[in-house]
């Protein structure tokens, strides 16, 4: 007999969303320390393979790649096999392609990043699902920012524990390989607690029928006839976008300022603590102002903050780094209350399929961004001038987010 993640409130008292939040967090936690494993172990495994460590940016790339493509076609796999089994399903695919990474064999490793691409893009669309289920009394963004939380937490276990378990295991610089083989034990977990948790609906296969192109199509056509949806989308364009900026090229901004690498680090660290914790004080901010407004005073402060960075190498240290942890809690803490956002204008029974559609446009982001920023570097030869420079995508999003909330 199986348990369920129940919609309605508990006998203790508890808010009826505590538990499956706190399953979607740990998952999102599975999620990220799975798709930054191989990042934090990398000048390890390129030794072992022979092979230069700048290959970890081809991984990520195909990473996201496949994560665009799933999340157009998210809408018709929760709908198909419901929301839970995806959950189940998903933590699978991440234990097994932490497995194939393991074995230092080239195309299985491309195989896992592959994997990893599509059970990430999924992931949101399905765990949005559940949570739009059971968040009620105005704590949408709430619910959907401390989910998000998993995403830092996921980089810091990811980070902290697989280095160190790699040094632990060595043996004949193989210790990556049990650092990996060991990491794939947290999805498996999750999965068997996941499943004993579950109530499955019914594959509905009538939901599958049809070219899951078109499906997909429709999708992106019926995002473009709502006005709402199509800020959405422009905003996870430009959010993601600006957020991997300034989490990619922090420390390298920092270095290029005389900062030791350590320092640059522990800067780095702090913005991403800042959008931890600013997720969560977003979250709560938009259950009180509307999502679309608490989007804009995001991306104000972020454009703000941004065009500040542009003299960076005239300020003093401590002010760069006050500068660069502020961003963080805005570019980084913007992603609960869109997911909330996303979930709330979802026509009913459509939150997986809205959901997935919108973060197309997320993934674009992520992957256009850092290597339009590396482009404009290329040109100008400043970090300085580029932050300026790209402190226009945190304005735009103000400015139509803002629009926005005036029309509703």
């Amino acid at each position: 007999m199986t348990h369920t993640v129940s919609s309605q409130p508990g006998i203790s008292g508890r808010p009826e969303w505590m538990k499956p939040l706190a399953m979607m967090t740990l998952v999102q936690v599975a999620a990220t320390l799975s798709v930054l494993a191989l990042t934090s172990l990398a000048p390890e495994v390129a030794s072992s393979l022979g092979i230069g460590a700048h290959y970890i940016g081809y991984q990520i790339s195909l990473i996201y790649f496949a994560g665009v493509f799933a999340s157009a076609m998210a809408g018709t796999v929760v709908e198909t096999l419901g929301a839970e089994r995806v959950i189940v399903l998903e933590l699978a695919g991440f234990s097994i392609g932490l497995m194939l990474l393991a074995t230092g064999r080239p195309l299985l490793m491309i195989a896992a990043s592959a994997l990893f691409g599509i059970c990430y893009g999924l992931n949101n669309p399905a765990s949005s699902d559940i949570l739009h289920r059971t968040a009620h009394g105005g704590r949408h963004s709430l619910v959907f920012s401390i989910k998000q939380t998993g995403v830092p937490l996921g980089a810091v276990v990811a980070s902290v524990t697989l280095p160190g378990l790699a040094v632990l295991m060595h043996g004949g610089g193989e210790g990556w390989r049990h650092a990996l083989l060991a990491a794939s034990v947290v999805p498996l977990v999750l999965m068997t607690w996941a499943w004993s948790q579950f109530t499955f609906t019914p594959i509905r296969r009538g939901a599958g029928q049809g070219n899951p192109l078109l499906r997909a199509l429709r999708d992106q056509v019926e995002l473009y006839r709502n006005d709402r949806l199509r800020t959405l989308a422009l905003l996870g364009g430009l959010y993601s976008a600006l957020q991997l900026m300034a989490t990619a090229f922090t420390v390298v901004m920092l270095v290029d300022h005389g900062w030791s690498l350590v320092a640059a680090g522990i800067v780095a660290a702090g913005l991403q603590l800042a959008g931890a914790t600013g997720r969560v004080s977003w979250g709560l901010a938009a259950d009180r102002l509307g999502g679309f407004r608490t989007l804009g005073v995001i991306g104000l402060l972020a454009g703000c903050f941004m065009f500040a960075l542009g003299w960076a190498g005239t300020m003093p240290g401590w002010m760069q780094a006050v500068l660069l942890v502020a961003l963080g809690g805005v570019a980084t803490g913007w992603n609960g209350v869109f997911l909330a956002a996303a979930a709330r204008t979802a026509p009913k029974g459509k939150v997986g399929a809205n959901t997935g559609a919108l973060l197309v446009y997320t993934f674009i982001g992520v992957i256009v961004g850092p290597s339009t920023f590396a482009l404009v570097y290329d040109l100008t030869g400043s970090y300085d001038l580029c932050f300026a420079i790209f402190s226009v995508i945190g304005l735009v999003g103000a400015v139509l987010s803002f629009r926005q909330a005036a029309r509703k």
